[in-house]
């Protein structure tokens, strides 16, 4: 059977691998240390470092398909995989624009997708035409590296831009502006696309973001016409037509009141789509790996009328599990997903997914269980 290589060994190579096994295919992962979050449970753990192009090509080496769970392998070193025979998926000339923030705009751009009227920053001069253009605020925008809300300032005032620019570019980041959107709500669209040619769309869901951290997802998106749905599939697959993307694409999208605006780009499993563990014949994890080993694809129908995916935070209390009986005998019909993870204020450790007919219950439920979870609404102080 075939062996395919993640390279990263966070949560999402930990549920690739539960994929991996009901496919009959071998997943390895490259770890930096041995003690990730997919360390526990995939057996194959090479270690090495993402930015060394020689434990790239070792790795390389040793399995059929490289693929990621980040983006975050220079684009140097991509090149130089695929000039040694590997078979990089998606290949470098794709995830460029899920790793340059710059690089997607300019292309989505020749490709005429809607997008945020944007410049790319070289003085606060550029911020200021920018504004313009667009008004105040304008977002400032790592071009490279930024997740989670990590990578992304707002500056209310020409003031503003001169300070953070100043500030962000002495420490050696590249940066863009762009517009702030007026927009009514968050959606994804997320589509996988073998080297066939073949491609599927999942249902089109809404995310719901605090503080720059998605904190759920509703799939599918409540009350979204049918004609934006299906435009928003329709530029997510042409978008990975155009960009030659093979494996998941995630199309993070702003629903305006004159339509969607692309916002990021994704080429791995994805939070968004993290429902479909659960709420779909064929989880997104499956799905990459059948299109990164060019197997047919599975289908993204969903289980339920309604799916809702709440992340869970890490919060003061680290006994996590102790919170856990409660939650089961509450709500048999909730899944809880544990990262395997080190419990840290704010971060993700893992997700609760309940599906049905009734989305106010369905909310209910999971933010009772995230909330129970993290316990810092149980304690005192």
């Amino acid at each position: 059977m075939p062996v395919v290589g993640m390279v990263g060994a966070g949560q999402l190579a930990r549920m690739t691998q539960q994929a991996a096994i009901a496919l009959g295919v071998r997943l390895r992962v490259m770890s930096p240390d041995g003690a990730q979050s997919a360390d526990a449970v995939v057996p194959g753990v090479a270690l090495g470092d993402h930015r060394s192009l020689p434990d790239l090509l070792a790795f390389g080496r040793t399995v059929d398909v490289v693929t990621f769970d980040h983006e975050h392998v220079p684009t140097e070193h991509l090149a130089a995989l695929e000039q040694a025979g590997a078979a990089v998926r998606p290949g470098g000339h794709a995830l460029l624009f899920a790793q340059d923030k710059s690089a997607m705009r300019r292309r989505l751009a020749e490709l005429a997708a809607p997008v945020p009227r944007w410049r790319a920053v070289a003085t606060p001069a550029d911020v200021d035409a920018l504004a313009e253009q667009t008004g105040w605020p304008v977002v400032l925008k790592a071009a490279r590296g930024g997740y989670d809300g990590r990578g992304v300032w707002v500056c209310e005032t020409r003031d503003d831009a001169k300070r953070l620019v100043t500030e962000i570019q002495a420490a050696g980041t590249e940066l863009l502006a762009e517009e702030r959107v007026d927009f009514t709500r968050e959606l994804a669209a997320v589509v996988a696309r073998s080297p066939y040619g073949q491609a599927a769309a999942y249902p089109v869901v809404e995310t719901v973001q605090r503080e720059g951290i998605c904190r759920e997802v509703i799939a599918p998106a409540p009350g979204l016409a049918e004609e934006t749905a299906l435009a928003a599939q329709r530029l997510a697959l042409r978008l990975a037509d155009e960009l030659d993307v093979t494996g998941l694409l995630t199309v993070e999208l702003f629903e305006t009141r004159g339509g969607i605006v692309v916002n990021e780009l994704a080429m791995r499993p994805h939070n968004s789509a993290h429902w479909t563990i659960d709420g779909a014949r064929t989880s997104q994890f499956e799905q990459h790996l059948r299109a990164v080993l060019d197997l047919p694809l599975g289908s993204t129908a969903p289980l339920a009328p309604y799916t809702v995916m709440a992340n869970l935070l890490g919060g003061r209390d680290a006994d996590v599990y102790s919170r856990y009986t409660h939650v089961m005998a509450r709500d048999p019909g909730a899944k809880v997903h544990f990262y395997g993870k080190e419990v840290r204020p704010g971060r993700k450790i893992g997700h609760v997914t309940v599906l049905g007919d009734d989305l106010a219950d369905l909310l209910e439920r999971a933010r009772h269980a995230v909330d129970y979870l993290n316990a810092d609404r149980y304690l005192k102080g």
